[in-house]
């Protein structure tokens, strides 16, 4: 048996109605903020260089999306100012490219300038120079300012109305109002839902772990 398009949006409207039956976030259309310290993300060979030959991460804590993890390791990154930013924190998994994500204030500490990017997109993007225990990696590319960026699960893009790489507005819901533009949707079926946003983002507006925002519809 085959079915229309039609008819299999309707299927999964069913399934997205039962599944946020109970789930008073989405109900009200509310998305929840997760806020992005800055972090470091090593590939095998840089991991090696900063921390010696077969070293291995330490898982410290699971992050809200499955299968990235906080770990125990931290290391020192340093910009064209020679100012160090001590105690990273590095996350995991290993990734195929390094790559340092900061914020707007740090880089007036480092005094180099990442561009706004989506992370992995590292092309072009500002170098800076990484410190551990055994050794140091200098990047020529790969230190970037994460852009706003919501995660989700393709029944909450079916529920949200919008497609992987769409581009929203969302408000801040809270004392302090604040909209945001130009949010990125990402959208894959292990993403849980999440909005992040950088300390900068968070400091600004007066949110943390946890406050919600909306999509504005336009």
């Amino acid at each position: 048996m085959e079915f229309t398009k039609s008819q299999i949006r309707a299927i999964v409207k069913q399934i997205v109605d039962g599944l946020v039956a109970d789930n008073t976030s989405l109900k009200a259309n509310e998305i929840p903020i997760g806020v992005s310290n800055r972090h470091i993300h090593l590939n095998r060979q840089d991991l090696e260089t900063l921390f010696g030959v077969g070293y291995e991460l330490t898982p410290l804590k699971d992050l809200s999306q499955p299968g990235q993890y906080a770990c125990k390791e931290t290391l020192t990154i340093v910009g064209p100012s020679l100012r160090p930013i001590e105690n990273v924190r590095v996350l995991g998994p290993l990734r195929s490219k390094s790559q340092v994500e900061v914020s707007m204030t740090d880089s007036f500490v480092l005094k180099n300038k990442p561009p706004i990017r989506e992370s992995g997109k590292t092309e072009g993007s500002a170098g800076i120079a990484i410190i551990g225990p055994k050794g140091a990696v200098q990047l020529k590319e790969g230190c970037i300012i994460a852009n706003r960026h919501i995660h989700m699960s393709p029944l909450d893009a079916e529920w949200f109305g919008v497609k992987d790489n769409d581009y929203v507005t969302v408000d801040v819901v809270g004392k302090k109002h604040t909209r945001w533009y130009d949010v990125q949707i990402r959208v894959h079926k292990d993403f849980r839902l999440e909005m992040h946003i950088d300390t900068d983002d968070s400091n600004a507006s007066g949110i943390g772990n946890g406050a919600k925002v909306t999509i504005v519809k336009e």
